[in-house]
């Protein structure tokens, strides 16, 4: 029943800005911690941000700090990452992440590809 769909992936060219989302169902969103995650070719996922149940921002990734942002609409049950100022190295799948104690509930990803 927990669903995570991720949208808003792109090819963009260096410099330009995404905003991805991710539309949960099938649990208490308001409760959740939620995490956007990434996964460049050849590399291990890693956690790009957080944002805790309350709407605060947390554990940005160094590489994207100060480009992006993570927001959520609880009412939209919906969790957003804002990316701005897009570098190449940025080029990976995006996956939304719900956190709630022992519940963990991932997307299927949505494709990012930055590129002139």
């Amino acid at each position: 029943q927990v669903q995570l769909v991720e949208s808003g992936g792109a090819l963009v060219q260096p410099g330009g800005s995404l905003r991805l989302s991710c539309a949960a169902s099938g649990f208490t969103f308001s409760n959740y911690f939620m995490n956007w995650y990434r996964q460049a070719p050849g590399k291990e996922r890693e956690l790009v941000a957080s944002i805790t149940a309350a709407g605060d921002p947390t554990n940005y990734a160094d590489a994207v700090k100060g480009r992006f942002t993570i927001s959520r609409d609880n009412a939209k049950r919906t969790v957003y990452l804002q990316m701005n100022s897009l570098k190449p190295e940025d080029t990976a799948v995006y996956y939304c992440n719900a956190r709630w104690y022992l519940s963990v509930s991932w997307g299927q990803g949505t494709q990012v590809t930055v590129s002139s």
